[in-house]
């Protein structure tokens, strides 16, 4: 250990990470690729395991978003502990304790015991995100380099959301829905071995101490988000409990905000926030989140439970919205440093809005082929701004707040996606008709994208043209753009 100056550090060892080495990024988007494979792995199993369990509609979204509750409440914690104590060794422990908690998932015997399974999966999740993408700016300082790496990392995205529904079906038909959880065994033990073997260790700061009262305040803020939209559909709008869930998710905002303003060494600084180019983008991920995980979500539900499709036949039936996030994520990596990422993100997020827009106005009871179009305009719009907007969030923050802007992005993402996935269930629960709550679904969702391409337009900064010519602009790094 090596002490500098004094805030205590470890010296990041370079001589681990050979020059354009793809050990690096194999082994975090290992890590990457578990925790985007669980949100959509689980969509078409949740009928079922709805069914052998006895689980009510309102459990069924819990074990959807008990895990996005966790993973999207603790990001931050895990950046601020990721900048405090090594984003390796953090990763590190995420990996381990996503690992055993997906074992847990699979031995589940009650709705109960497996809710509870899925939220220390999403504690494991929420280790290994932020870590990722400060492993990869560790790993690769060239911009050029850390502007592939991040395209890679999100087409990982899209290679786990395209697996997820037809490896879903494929395992509930075959061997059963327990094996939707063993699967990342396998796969946290190579991320573990090929991490501790190939990434370097990582710079800590002792002197950044955690901000728990801020922790506590944004984790009831997502958990009261949460549980206002899943019961909503079950007691109603109006109900007394409901509306004392939404004061006190607003006071808990509240009570965030004003902390994070008082605290000496804040979890999110508030000056980040005034970053147009990382705010902005923030705000775009939780927006297509939203849209593309409730339309993925209700559409699962609406084929099995409506069209009377079995898992396998539901994940092929979403194959088409799911496919295309692979080849849009490695498509926006190599077009951004050639057009800078605010034309993408805009296009994408347009797309987007067409396609859910395209399902709200496909009628009742559409035939299937109509929805086709509709889905892989959403799922590639999503993908298509993926690239864009991290690459905005991290190329705004200084280097010492690297996890703490990965934490940022990814917590609005996950909150977006747990908001998708509440309101879209209590729509289905309350509304006059499945259907009907489907189309207002799709149609609130076609709205959120176009906010997102509007937002895209005023906050994503075009690109400097110097930069864009050596491919760096899209990817440079830089100070705090106020």
């Amino acid at each position: 250990m090596v002490r500098a100056g004094g805030p205590q550090a470890d010296r990041p060892d370079r001589s681990a990470v050979p020059g354009r080495s793809l050990a690096p990024l194999l082994a975090v988007c290992a890590g990457y690729f578990m925790v985007i494979l669980d949100v959509t792995v689980i969509n078409v199993a949740v009928p079922v395991v709805g069914r052998e369990l006895s689980a009510s509609l309102t459990g069924i979204q819990w074990i959807t978003d008990g895990y996005t509750l966790v993973f999207a409440g603790l990001l931050l914690t895990g950046g601020a502990l990721g900048d405090r104590l090594g984003n390796r060794r953090i990763f590190c422990t995420g990996v381990v304790v996503f690992t055993v908690a997906s074992a847990g998932c699979g031995l589940a015997r009650s709705a109960g015991f497996l809710v509870a399974a899925r939220l220390c999966e999403g504690l494991g999740a929420a280790l290994i995100v932020p870590g990722s993408l400060a492993l990869l700016q560790q790993a690769y300082p060239s911009p050029a380099e850390r502007s592939r790496a991040f395209g890679l990392w999100g087409s990982m995205a899209g290679i786990a959301a395209s697996a997820g529904p037809l490896l879903g079906g494929l395992l509930v038909t075959t061997v059963g829905w327990r094996w939707v959880f063993f699967v990342n065994l396998p796969v946290g033990c190579v991320c573990l071995l090929l991490t501790l073997r190939h990434v370097a260790v990582s710079a800590r700061r002792t002197d950044r101490p955690l901000d728990w009262p801020a922790q506590c305040a944004l984790i009831a803020t997502v958990a009261l988000l949460t549980a206002v939209l899943n019961e909503a559909g079950r007691r109603g709008w109006t109900d007394p409990l409901i509306l004392i869930g939404a004061v006190l998710c607003l006071l808990a905002a509240a009570g965030f905000v004003l902390r994070e303003r008082l605290a000496r060494t804040p979890v999110l600084p508030l000056r980040l926030l005034r970053s147009r180019p990382m705010s902005g983008a923030a705000a775009i991920g939780l927006l297509f989140n939203f849209a593309f995980y409730g339309m993925i979500f209700t559409a699962s539900l609406s084929f099995q439970h409506h069209r009377g499709l079995t898992a396998l036949r539901t994940g092929l039936a979403l194959f088409p919205a799911v496919a295309m996030t692979m080849f849009a994520s490695v498509l926006s990596g190599r077009l951004a440093r050639r057009t800078g990422h605010r034309p993408l993100v805009v296009t994408g997020m347009l797309l987007g809005s067409a396609g859910l827009a395209g399902w709200a106005a496909a009628g009742q009871n559409p035939d299937y082929v109509l929805l086709v179009a509709p889905m892989m305009a959403a799922g590639f719009g999503t993908s298509f701004a993926l690239t864009g907007s991290t690459a905005t969030v991290m190329s705004a923050a200084p280097d010492t707040h690297a996890g703490t802007a990965s934490a940022l992005f990814n917590t609005t993402r996950q909150v977006g996606s747990a908001a998708g996935v509440a309101l879209g269930g209590s729509l289905l629960a309350g509304a006059a008709g499945f259907t009907t709550g489907l189309r207002i679904s799709m149609a609130i969702g076609a709205t959120a994208y176009l906010t997102a391409a509007t937002l895209a337009v005023l906050c994503i900064p075009r690109p400097r043209p110097s930069r864009a010519a050596g491919g760096a602009g899209p990817g440079a790094r830089g100070g705090v753009h106020a």
